[in-house]
């Protein structure tokens, strides 16, 4: 367990590092987390960027360590204010190995209109299945934003939430996919909100939908 926590601490160290090299935040915004699995008697774990710390500050030892009901376990920091949110969906998302919540502009963008990303590119189709939805409204600082997260998210294929008028929430089989998810959904964000500049865009047929789902999450890459 203790082998599994500071490889899982490295990983998330090395992948907060992704966040500002792609601009999905500003400051010390955003966070990372990946859920550690119990072994030899313990219960699942999670590492987490601890509150307010600047992302060039950020190496495993900064890491902290919590448990699924957000309490610090091991760490001299206390943990991001979205700890709850993130202990709240790997309580109740047991698929779930990876959380990512970013503020990136155009993802920010429609979450603060309430707005669905429509699904009219193959690249939405492919990673994310369908449109990207909207959680409810939430106040930070308790479980409010993991239940929307999961209230949204649980029949729901697409690895994104908007979370309205916050910004977006990325889930993944691990960190390094949550954040994969984090990159592409700003980048359709982006795309989709400059093709409604230029007209309206054309919707992807559902069946079409499916068939790109399928072939990306189970054809494509190297296996």
């Amino acid at each position: 367990m203790r082998e599994a926590v500071e490889a899982a601490r490295e990983r998330v160290a090395a992948l907060h590092a992704e966040l500002p090299r792609w601009e999905l935040v500003v400051w010390t915004a955003g966070n990372v987390s990946e859920r550690v699995p119990g072994a030899d008697g313990h219960p699942d774990l999670f590492v987490i960027k601890p509150s307010g710390v600047s992302y060039d500050e950020l190496d495993a030892a900064a890491i902290v360590v919590c448990d699924l009901d957000g309490n610090l376990v091991e760490g001299t920091r206390n943990p991001s204010s979205d700890t709850a949110a993130h202990a709240y969906v790997y309580r109740h998302m047991a698929h779930v190995g990876g959380v990512v919540h970013t503020h990136s502009t155009y993802a920010t963008a429609w979450a603060a209109r309430g707005e669905e990303i429509p699904c009219v590119l193959t690249m939405m189709a492919d990673e994310f299945g369908g449109p990207i939805p909207v959680g409810p409204f939430a106040i930070i600082g308790d479980d409010s934003i993991g239940r929307g997260i999961v209230e949204t998210l649980r029949d729901h294929r697409s690895a994104a939430v908007l979370m309205r008028n916050h910004g977006p929430f990325t889930i993944g089989r691990d960190a390094k996919s949550a954040v994969k998810a984090a990159v592409l959904l700003e980048e359709v964000a982006r795309t989709v909100h400059i093709s409604r500049q230029l007209g309206e865009p054309l919707p992807i047929p559902q069946q079409a939908i499916d068939s790109l789902y399928d072939r990306y999450q189970n054809v494509y890459g190297q296996r």
